[in-house]
């Protein structure tokens, strides 16, 4: 029998001293997240003008609520910026100053110059946060960012981090490093790293290059390694990309560790759809020991429903849910963060279905 169905993922947010959540769709997160993106452009705006890369765009939300944390991305070998690019749009609709970058030779600077590169674009985002007139004066936070970067950006963002121990996370979208000139010591950090490869890449091939990104990193490091089913070397250049899970993920650890949210950790140690591969070590702090959870007595509402049900989910801690059909097909699955109780059925088309949630089972009709 052939499954499918939704992703679903929620975010947190306070709102007059409230902890609220908000479902967010696959869809919405392979496309913008909430708040409206405006840019600067070296050369075009007065921005700084690095010396250790080459043009670069800074984005960033323009209705978001400041202090903003940032990341740099780099692209990879004879690479240009907009390689990238996608993923400076899409940090940035979800409240994350991106910079993204070119290098100065693209075809000579190897991944050490391309770490440089990265810190480099950093110091660039930091100014903005003094610079009169800027829009983001007094907006940035200055203790909070992260790496990312393709193939030898990728492996510039390992190096990176090993240069910088106050970076927040690192993003290696199919990561590459000189395996001739490469030491482990290269990669001994603690600062948290998400690696993305592809299955069918014949230039940074996953075992060789993405997994061992994975494996040289220390094992008190948090990380997490997806290998994309079929992707080339280009399976992460997107946060579309398998099906949008590549800025599911991606978006899922900035928040984690680059924000400190805990609404979206339990996301992470859900193996993607499109992973050919899959191993993390991380542990999110709600579901650290299941045998301690309080088992409280679930309850489903309305029943029949129109646009959504609610479930109580008062224990503390964050459930996955599934909802399957009367032919056990999986329609939507999710995850129902601590405290949360709607989950949505605008997109379930009428008729009987059965709720997975903690354990137990609730059959439910949906209205037109």
């Amino acid at each position: 029998m052939k499954f499918f169905g939704t992703f679903i993922l929620f975010y947190c947010f306070h709102f007059m001293g409230a902890s609220q959540c908000e479902e967010v769709t696959l869809e919405s997160l392979t496309n913008t997240g909430p708040f409206n993106v405006s840019t600067m452009r070296e050369g075009e705006d007065p921005i700084r003008n690095g010396p250790d890369y080459n043009g670069a765009t800074i984005y960033f939300p323009t209705n978001g609520a400041p202090p903003y944390a940032g990341i740099a991305i780099v692209p990879g070998y004879c690479g240009v910026e907009t390689d990238i690019q996608d993923w400076g749009a899409f940090y940035a609709s979800y409240g994350i100053v991106a910079i993204t970058l070119g290098t100065n030779d693209p075809c000579a600077d190897w991944p050490a110059a391309r770490a440089v590169a990265l810190l480099d674009a950093i110091v660039t985002v930091k100014e903005e946060n003094t610079r009169s007139g800027s829009p983001l004066q007094g907006a940035i936070d200055v203790t909070r960012f992260a790496v990312s970067g393709w193939s030898m950006g990728g492996g510039g963002a390992q190096l990176a981090a090993s240069i910088d121990p106050s970076l927040k996370a690192v993003i290696g979208l199919c990561p590459w490093l000189d395996l001739n000139g490469f030491q482990s010591s290269d990669l001994i950090h603690d600062v948290p790293v998400l690696i993305f490869t592809g299955q069918n890449d014949d230039i940074a091939n996953s075992a060789d290059y993405g997994f061992m990104h994975y494996e040289s990193t220390p094992s008190g490091t948090d990380k997490l390694f997806f290998e994309i089913t079929n992707g080339g070397h280009g399976a992460a250049n997107s946060p579309n990309l398998a099906d949008g899970e590549t800025g599911i993920y991606a978006l899922s650890w900035l928040k984690t560790y680059l924000l400190n949210d805990p609404c979206y950790c339990d996301f992470l140690l859900m193996n993607p759809s499109n992973a050919s591969a899959y191993q993390t070590n991380i542990e999110c702090t709600d579901i650290n020991d299941l045998s301690e959870q309080i088992q409280l007595p679930i309850v489903l509402s309305p029943n029949p429903a129109a646009s959504h049900v609610l479930v109580s989910n008062n224990s503390g801690y964050s459930k996955v849910y599934s909802i399957v059909n009367g032919h056990g097909q999986l329609i939507k699955k999710g995850l129902l963060p601590a405290n949360c109780n709607k989950i949505d059925l605008d997109s379930i088309e009428s008729g009987t279905y059965y709720l997975y949630l903690g354990g137990e089972m609730f059959r439910f009709s949906k209205l037109k």
